[in-house]
């Protein structure tokens, strides 16, 4: 006999665009919206009967009036609001989950903008009956270092090709999500605190592996921000391959370092997750 399992739904991607136009200065705020419920819609799918259902194009209209009624003064403070909002107006649901990716723009002007390539500010706020959590975040954060990176001593057999390096480039394409302890965060500061920690560290350590990097990363933000319990990566290897000019017939041309191929696949994903010790 067939028994429904967890089951959630709710309304993906949409595009808030937010103007502020009460001051001399206009400001702009670019969300990428998405919302979810869960709980206690068994009847829905097992019977069709929609009468728990808060429409997925009422989440929809919700999260567009809030980006007013309620202001955007960080994606982590309206994903709150907005969260808190729909478990209000859906009695069946037990949580409900807001993620928000944020795309920033660079002013031109008093009210003249151009969007910023580069990293993307995400959160993703659950507000369930019993309390609220937050997850804040980035992704898109392309870093390199051309030197100060290293890859030995790794186990090898009769398929391993990869030849040890004292130096090499060193790139990734970060995501990173941190959960906070606490709603009671100054999002913007701790955000801004966050990527300068991470920016930071991978620019100053030395790197035997890029394991080691992001646990270095991660170990800075837990270790310097109490109100971050733990922190978590998903950091592909942008791999530079040296391009050989020993096949170009023309005197004097040598790479010792300085021309390489960037291959986008296949690509080596490095994952891990950072926790702040508990207290003893």
């Amino acid at each position: 006999m067939a028994v429904l399992g967890e089951n959630r739904y709710g309304k993906a991607e949409s595009r808030v665009v937010r103007i502020v136009r009460d001051t001399p200065r206009h400001e702009i705020v670019d969300l990428n919206v998405s919302s979810s419920l869960r709980g206690d819609f068994d009847a829905a799918h097992v019977s069709g009967d929609q009468a728990a259902v808060l429409p997925t194009d009422t989440q929809k209209n919700t999260a567009f009036a809030y980006a007013k009624l309620h202001g955007v003064s960080s994606p982590e403070d309206y994903a709150l609001a907005l969260a808190s909002r729909l478990l209000e107006a859906a009695p069946a649901a037990a949580a409900a989950e807001v993620r928000v990716e944020q795309y920033a723009w660079d002013r031109l002007g008093q009210h003249a903008f151009a969007r910023r390539g580069g990293d993307v500010r995400t959160c993703e706020v659950t507000v369930s009956r019993s309390g609220a959590s937050v997850v804040s975040g980035l992704k898109d954060l392309v870093v390199l270092k051309s030197t100060g990176s290293e890859f030995k001593g790794f186990l090898v057999d009769e398929f391993t090709t990869l030849a040890e390096t004292d130096d090499r480039i060193l790139a990734t394409s970060l995501v990173a999500r941190w959960r906070h302890d606490t709603t009671d965060v100054d999002w913007n500061a701790s955000f801004d605190d966050v990527r300068e920690v991470l920016l930071s560290t991978f620019a100053t350590t030395y790197s035997r592996a890029l394991q080691e990097t992001l646990y270095l990363m991660g170990s800075a933000v837990v270790d310097t921000m109490p109100g971050i319990a733990e922190i978590s990566f998903s950091a592909p290897n942008k791999h530079h391959f040296l391009v050989d000019f020993s096949g170009f017939e023309v005197d004097g041309l040598t790479n010792d370092g300085e021309v390489f191929i960037a291959a986008d696949r296949p690509y080596g994903l490095i994952e891990c997750t950072v926790l702040r010790d508990a207290p003893a």
